[in-house]
């Protein structure tokens, strides 16, 4: 990148809470917020948002008679985007572009109306318009009464972070001067649940923390699932500025399994090179790692990051051992936890994992996502 992108306001909702104070001082605490529940008779562990935000979310659902028959998915969107707009000091009706993404999009809606439907033999007259992928940006555009461009995609796991590529490409390119870029799940639901425990990566264990990310001794997979929504603000002026976004990397691999990717983690290998660009690579400091608790996933992110920075490692770290993967939000949570530690100047270890060396500075923090068909993201954040 020739000039930075800023990131001037950042919100999420996740199990951690929906405040960036909150949300640090659950970053300090070595406690896990997932935990063991019933999805229609299924057993499984997963990270829920709390529930003073559940009830906030119901608030704006019955704030407007629009709102009723929408997926959690896109009402959490919304509910962060306002606060990040908030934030930002943008107004409703600025020409802002928008682009919040989703791996799974309008899951609960679209279970509960093909079941519906296999009971009736009929489809509800909104079965299409309230489940498809567009409607998280859409309904966000019309909320904020943006005048810019919104988009929604999937790109699987690393949604959340293509967003950011897709933000800085239309700020840099002088198309767009504010852009609102992020990523929502809400696929806590028993279909979703069974889809990951038949492809035998789900955590199954009655551990101290049951996601074993970054735990690279274990045995079995131990991926959890969370719901979260991630909204950043992003602008080429830097005043009032969080971190700004110095690197930004892409890359796919050739597949050789549909739900993996390379042992040596080529893709990774590829999008870090391209986000570092022209720093050393002495000059970072910390990786927020992908890491979702599968052994193999794990292991190969940590061969890539090897590959690039050969023996004196940066410090290491991830959140999902704390709540949970989200899907395509999960990019903008590990995001935010890296402007957190760049503004607190702290980092955030995995308590029982030995590669969470806490490093001598923190100046430059390299975020990476990856999701299924081995599409992999770095965006590089650094200190104002």
């Amino acid at each position: 990148m020739k000039t930075p992108v800023y990131i001037t306001s950042l919100t999420t909702i996740s199990s951690l809470g929906s405040t960036s104070e909150e949300i640090w001082e659950n970053y300090k605490d070595t406690k896990h917020f997932i935990e063991k529940r019933d999805f229609q008779g299924i057993e499984a562990f997963a990270a829920f948002l709390p529930n003073k935000v559940k009830e906030a979310i119901a608030e704006l659902r019955a704030s407007n008679l629009q709102f009723k028959n929408l997926d959690e998915s896109v009402l959490f969107a919304v509910y962060a985007s306002r606060k990040a707009i908030k934030d930002a000091g943008w107004k409703k009706g600025d020409d802002i572009g928008v682009n919040i993404g989703s791996s799974r999009g309008a899951t609960q809606l679209f279970e509960k109306y093909h079941q519906l439907f296999l009971e009736t033999k009929k489809a509800e007259i909104l079965a299409s318009p309230t489940t498809t992928l567009g409607n998280i940006s859409s309904w966000v555009a019309q909320d904020i009464q943006s005048a810019g461009p919104d988009i929604s995609h999937s790109v699987t796991c690393s949604t959340g972070l293509h967003a950011v590529l897709n933000g800085v490409a239309w700020l840099q390119s002088g198309l767009a001067d504010k852009f609102m870029v992020g990523g929502s799940e809400a696929a806590l639901t028993p279909f979703t649940i069974s889809q990951m425990k038949a492809m035998k990566i789900y955590a199954s264990e009655d551990l101290e923390y049951p996601c074993q990310a970054l735990q690279m001794g274990k045995t079995r997979n131990s991926m959890v699932l969370g719901e979260a929504a991630g909204v950043a603000c992003l602008e080429n002026t830097s005043e009032n500025a969080l971190a700004k976004i110095t690197g930004i990397g892409y890359a796919t691999e050739k597949l050789t399994h549909s739900v993996s990717i390379s042992a040596e983690g080529d893709c990774f290998q590829n999008s870090m090179k391209m986000a570092i660009g022209n720093f050393g690579v002495n000059e970072i400091d910390a990786v927020v790692m992908h890491a979702p608790g599968t052994i193999k996933g794990d292991q190969a992110e940590l061969n890539a990051i090897r590959s690039i920075f050969g023996e004196e490692l940066p410090a290491i770290t991830t959140n999902k051992w704390k709540l949970g993967h989200t899907f395509g939000a999960s990019g903008i949570l590990s995001m935010e936890l890296a402007v957190l530690m760049l503004q607190h100047q702290e980092f955030i270890p995995v308590p029982f994992s030995n590669l969470s060396k806490v490093p001598k500075r923190l100046n430059n923090i390299l975020v990476n996502a990856v999701g299924f068909g081995g599409n992999a993201v770095s965006i590089l954040i650094s200190k104002i």
